[in-house]
């Protein structure tokens, strides 16, 4: 409201000295009096401000708005571009990843090519293997013999069936070679049916096998035990003074027993020639 009265009061002033001043030049210089009628009012004045403060506010408020659209854009943009630098590492990894896995598919390209010229060479040795297991089984002790020669008999039949790979065959003869090695140090006790007296006539005992060492059998009744000569490859019947030792051998082997000292027939190894 100050600043409203200042502004009407100086207006009026120069309004009134313009008045004066066509009043001296009248007098003096004989001039015709001016007459100033003033066209533009304090209100329109007034309005013309308010309209310029209303423009300016529109002004601000659009301003506002394309500032606000500006940083959108510009945080979109921040997004897109770390968008494109993702998927540049991205790509970039995939790229390697490609690269590798070629190399890979060359490198088996070339073992499957390999690996049929090994195979053809890995079958006759696989049969070599099964015959020599045969052998060997036929010339050692017979503890399990049956058992033992069927467990051959069968991966003879499946070398010639395609529904193994050469590497399944090649591991079951492996397996087979690794449960004939563990005979040699394990001892057990089974029951088996034995010709005991060279007869033909089979009896019930119960067998002891300590490795490959000795392999020995007692009667149920206890009243009987032997073992396996290896020089004559046949059943040497024992004396009573084994009886118990053997008895204690297979309940240990059963595991009723702990293990302790055993006094067995055992053969003296023969010296190496």
């Amino acid at each position: 409201m100050k600043t409203k009265s200042l502004f009407i009061y100086t207006l009026t002033s120069f309004i009134l000295s313009l008045s004066l001043a066509g009043k001296v030049l009248s007098q003096e210089g004989e001039v015709e009096p001016i007459s100033i009628t003033p066209k533009v009012t304090v209100d329109d004045v007034l309005s013309a401000g308010a309209e310029k403060v209303q423009n300016a506010k529109a002004s601000q408020i659009t301003v506002d708005r394309i500032a606000d659209q500006t940083d959108s854009l510009l945080q979109e943009f921040k997004q897109v571009n770390k968008q494109i630098e993702n998927l540049r590492v991205y790509n970039s990894q995939l790229e390697r990843q490609i690269a590798s896995q070629k190399r890979i598919m060359e490198e088996l390209k070339e073992s499957i090519s390999n690996a049929t010229v090994i195979e053809r060479g890995v079958t006759p040795l696989m049969i070599s293997m099964l015959s020599s297991l045969e052998d060997f089984i036929q010339l050692d002790m017979p503890f399990k013999k049956e058992a033992r020669l069927d467990a051959v008999s069968d991966l003879e039949i499946n070398l010639d069936s395609a529904k193994f790979s050469a590497a399944e065959k090649f591991r079951q003869i492996l397996e087979l070679y690794d449960i004939e090695s563990d005979y040699s140090l394990s001892i057990e006790s089974y029951r088996d049916l034995v010709d005991i007296n060279s007869d033909g006539t089979e009896v019930e005992v119960d067998m002891l096998r300590i490795g490959r060492v000795a392999l020995m059998y007692q009667t149920k009744d206890k009243s009987q035990s032997g073992a396996w000569n290896k020089d004559t490859s046949s059943w040497e019947t024992l004396g009573s003074e084994y009886r118990r030792p053997i008895d204690q051998g297979i309940r240990i082997a059963r595991k009723v027993n702990t293990q302790d000292v055993m006094e067995m027939p055992i053969t003296a190894p023969e010296v190496a020639r």
